[in-house]
């Protein structure tokens, strides 16, 4: 539900955004073992997607940190949602 909430801004997207959002995940997930996360909330797909190319250029000791900051704001987010309830 939440997370549905979280990621509605990949649903606007282009066709041709969304199918590069796919195969660059892919790509992610094969580079990094896990899949790429961000936090989407209030972000477009087209902002994701050059998140998604900016982060695919980080080596895995950078890259790290970084999804780990994304994974923090999402529970946190979602905790101020689960309180707010």
């Amino acid at each position: 539900h939440w997370s549905e909430q979280e990621q509605s801004g990949t649903r606007g997207g282009a066709q041709e955004t969304m199918r590069l959002l796919a195969e660059l995940n892919d790509q992610y997930e094969a580079k990094f073992g896990y899949i790429f996360i961000i936090c989407a909330s209030g972000k477009s797909s087209d902002e994701m997607l050059a998140r998604l190319r900016e982060r695919l250029k980080n080596d895995p000791q950078k890259e790290l940190p970084v999804a780990a900051r994304e994974q923090a704001l999402i529970t946190q987010l979602r905790l101020r949602k689960l309180v707010a309830i």
